[in-house]
């Protein structure tokens, strides 16, 4: 997707409200973007609920926001607008002062004029400040160090595992696993700068297949009767897999956009995976799973807290969701264990994807809010 409001999510409501006062108005004219000419042809007739077709005139591909010219605050942008190319940016305009800003491949920033709008609604999209680099190094640095104590903690229950492997009780040699699995889990937003070791160590696949040799693995092999002498070797590699990890980690670099990123995915990922059953290799631990990621999610958010949530108000509406799916998880979790996702209650199941996905919608503007863009 190319074209996003900065706070879609944020300003449905009103969208939809400007939309029943004023009526959706009608395309407009093709607003001309090039080097030396951002913004050329638009005449604002009134505000409202708008869709304003951008037309790049030039020869290298841009992006494209909307902006608050006093402050450079973004309303929307479109990212990657190739030469010849138009694309439709749609969002309402309250009263207020707007220009476009343009951000040529090779080229500094170009800001266009400014328009004003006089007639439309009070509220309107929100713009939000940008976010630099340096604004979320302290946010890198902080889960930079979630992240090594994580790793030092897996590390310790991948030992644990070996040595229940080394064993003859099966039941120990699951619980083991289960806490090896859960110590991953919580990493939470780190896995890109993970590399192949993220596939290593908790990748998916079909036993016989070299390259699935990780947690799942050795879970598939603990729930379909596998013999334990059988599985040391995987619990050994798995080991090396962890150490090469906290070596490389140390050396490698973690993107910013990672973490705002990486807020909304980890638990999209839970609910592709985790809630459906499809990465359960047999062990139904699926809601636990779930649980580790919830603990990761709030990792993320707790570092970059002091840059998103004062651009955020939807911020308290958001924790407040996360804190009501975590409720709901944990009463999934009893004396005999975790009930497994393919065994809940079809109200409990409604209960638990309708509220993950009414988090996942809250969660999603942070990865645009917290975004690194170009100022120049």
């Amino acid at each position: 997707m190319n074209f996003r409001p900065v706070l879609a999510l944020l300003v449905a409501s009103a969208v939809a409200g400007a939309a029943g006062c004023t009526g959706a108005a009608p395309p407009v004219a093709a607003v001309e973007v090039t080097r030396g000419g951002c913004g050329t042809g638009w005449a604002v007739a009134h505000g409202g609920d708008q869709t304003i077709q951008i037309h790049n005139v030039g020869t290298v591909t841009m992006e494209v926001e909307l902006v608050d010219p006093a402050t450079h605050a973004v309303y929307a942008e479109i990212e990657s607008l190739g030469p010849g190319t138009t694309r439709p940016m749609r969002l309402v305009l309250a009263t207020g002062r707007y220009a476009f800003t343009c951000f040529p491949d090779g080229s500094d920033a170009e800001t266009g004029p400014t328009m004003t709008v006089t007639d439309g609604p009070a509220q309107g999209a929100v713009a939000v400040p940008a976010t630099s680099e340096n604004d979320l190094a302290p946010a890198v640095k902080t889960y930079r160090a979630h992240v090594t104590a994580g790793l030092t903690a897996l590390a310790t229950e991948v030992g644990k595992l070996q040595a229940a492997l080394r064993g003859s009780d099966r039941v120990r040699a699951r619980a083991a696993w289960l806490e090896a699995q859960l110590a991953y889990g919580r990493l939470g937003a780190a896995y890109d700068t993970f590399g192949d070791f993220a596939d290593a160590i908790d990748g998916l696949g079909v036993p016989g297949d070299p390259d699935f040799r990780g947690l799942r693995r050795i879970e598939w092999g603990l729930w379909h009767g596998e013999a334990l002498p059988a599985l040391r070797p995987l619990a050994r590699r798995l080991g090396a897999d962890v150490a090469g990890l906290r070596a490389d980690f140390a050396r490698e670099r973690t993107d910013p956009n990672d973490l705002p990123l990486r807020a909304h995915e980890i638990l999209e990922n839970s609910l592709q995976f985790e809630l459906t059953g499809d990465a359960d290799q047999g062990s139904g631990d699926g809601l636990a799973i779930i649980a580790a990621n919830l603990d990761g999610t709030r990792a993320v958010l707790a570092a970059i807290a002091p840059v998103v949530r004062p651009k955020y108000a939807g911020w308290a509406a958001m924790t407040a969701e996360l804190d009501k799916m975590t409720t709901l998880v944990r009463a999934q979790h009893s004396a005999r264990g975790w009930v497994a996702p393919a065994a809940l209650k079809p109200l409990d199941r409604m209960r638990l994807a309708g509220t993950l996905g009414e988090l996942l919608e809250r969660l999603a503007p942070i990865a645009a809010i917290g975004e690194v863009r170009r100022t120049s």
